[in-house]
């Protein structure tokens, strides 16, 4: 009896340990669970962050090569007209047609200088001169005289300025910078005042 009674309890104290060993094993492997879910949890988090980083690196590149080409294009537009207009102010020989190239040199002149002073402010760098089109244009003008460079500089005006309406418009809606789409914003309506005067000459030209 005394041996049975032994043996009874080693083999109950033999299943507890089991029972513990196994109860600590699976409190174990779910720990691990916990540490594999928690680990690619925290991966997961620094892959989104990391797209979401880029996102806003190319927005950000976006819309600096935007600001950049709208400067780009609005200063040659400006010198184009300020140069084709002192041009005309010396050989257009209709007096409604130098009266306007006299107001182009004035406005355009402000402008540009306003633009360069944006500019200036965000290290943006303005072309030095004319691009081959607007230079090509402007070479045009210069071996032309009296009643054929009237017609060829209202021409080039009416071009000219419905090109700056769309630019001026599209930069007062798809510009970031504040300066640059305030600009665009105010620019816009004295750009089609131009243009509706220009296009009041070429009509009474006829």
């Amino acid at each position: 009896m005394n041996k049975q009674h032994k043996m009874k309890k080693l083999v109950y104290v033999l299943a507890i340990s089991a029972a513990a060993s196994g109860l600590h094993a699976c409190s174990s492997g779910s720990a691990t669970a916990n540490n594999l879910s928690d680990s690619t949890a925290m991966s997961t988090d620094s892959m989104h962050m990391h797209t979401d980083s880029m996102a806003m690196d190319s927005m950000t590149m976006l819309s600096n090569a935007m600001d950049t080409s709208f400067v780009n294009k609005a200063a040659i537009a400006g010198m184009a007209e300020v140069q084709m207009s002192e041009l005309a102010q010396q050989q257009a020989s209709h007096a409604k047609v130098k009266e306007f190239a006299s107001m182009m040199v004035t406005d355009h002149s402000r402008a540009n200088t306003e633009l360069k002073q944006i500019a200036g402010s965000k290290n943006l760098m303005l072309p030095a001169k004319l691009d081959k089109a607007h230079m090509d244009k402007l070479e045009m003008l210069k071996k032309k005289k009296g009643a054929e460079f009237d017609k060829a500089y209202v021409m080039a005006m009416v071009e000219g300025h419905e090109k700056t309406v769309a630019l001026m418009e599209q930069g007062s809606m798809s510009l970031t910078d504040a300066d640059l789409k305030a600009f665009a914003t105010k620019t816009t309506p004295i750009v089609k005042s131009h243009l509706e005067a220009i296009k009041k000459i070429k009509s009474e030209m006829k």
